[in-house]
């Protein structure tokens, strides 16, 4: 298996052209079934590790987030992009000491957000999370490989009066904390994301397809998108499956249970 520094450096040349898939697992099994399939590399997801663990998105500590990313980097060879909320810092420099702990497990990147998940004040003003950007900055330096930092902004979710353009100026501003990657969850329309690339100049975006929005891989990558992410998609799909079958279970009937996915496919899946 490659030293961490080695999976980083391919975790960048993967963002140097084209457009790519990075899909999330939610655990051990998830992350092996996924590279199995092909995919060149993961991103950690926080809302499925949460959900897999019977609590709400946020709720993990960051003991608990730190050891769900050790886990999915030791389930495979791939790169993988962590998923690190706000950082689990009170101030910058807790979050640069939080984010050299997620980068000692070997992740290829971290990805650090704006929100407080505090609704009475959803956003970091935009000096503070540029010091905390700036931290973090400070800690990719410091590991071996140049593991990537993603900027997030997250005004879409988080019901900002005006997403786009403040989206379009928070990310401006963390462009010049030394990010490597964009990354503005919520966007949709081709307007959006056209305008997301625009100020990103040269910097990766990575678009979050959590839902279909009407675009393809191939036309998401025309708009000069160079990754695109799933968030808790694939762990939402699973518990809707789920839901549907319990539903039909409580009725007495058993159909449901026909759509899974056989032990076998699984094992061969797992190298049994």
């Amino acid at each position: 298996m490659e030293e961490p520094a080695e999976r980083r450096e391919r975790f960048r040349a993967m963002h140097a052209s084209g457009c790519f898939l990075l899909p999330n697992p939610w655990d051990a099994g998830t992350a092996k079934y996924l590279a199995a399939q092909g995919f060149g590399a993961l991103a950690t997801t926080s809302s499925g590790a949460a959900h897999a663990r019977g609590v709400a998105d946020g709720a993990m500590s960051l003991d608990e987030t730190v050891a769900h990313v050790a886990e999915i980097v030791a389930a495979t060879g791939l790169p993988v992009n962590a998923d690190f909320g706000h950082g689990f810092g009170a101030d910058a420099d807790c979050v640069g000491d939080s984010v050299a702990r997620c980068l000692s497990t070997g992740v290829a990147a971290v990805s650090v957000e704006d929100a407080t998940g505090d609704p009475r004040r959803p956003l970091f003003e935009v000096a503070e999370a540029v010091a905390r950007l700036r931290a973090a900055r400070r800690a990719c330096d410091a590991a071996p490989g140049r593991p990537l930092l993603v900027g997030r902004a997250e005004c879409f979710l988080t019901g900002h009066p005006d997403p786009l353009e403040e989206v379009l100026r928070r990310l401006a501003a963390y462009a010049e904390a030394g990010a490597d990657v964009l990354y503005a969850p919520g966007i949709t329309t081709r307007e959006q994301i056209a305008a997301v690339v625009r100020v990103a100049g040269p910097l990766p975006v990575n678009l979050l397809v959590a839902r279909p929005i009407g675009l393809t891989m191939a036309e998401i990558a025309a708009l000069g998108v160079r990754r695109v992410s799933l968030g808790g998609a694939l762990s939402g799909v699973a518990w809707g499956a789920v839901a549907r079958a319990v539903a039909e279970l409580r009725e007495g009937r058993f159909d449901a249970l026909g759509g899974r996915l056989p032990g076998g496919e699984l094992n061969a899946a797992f190298g049994g």
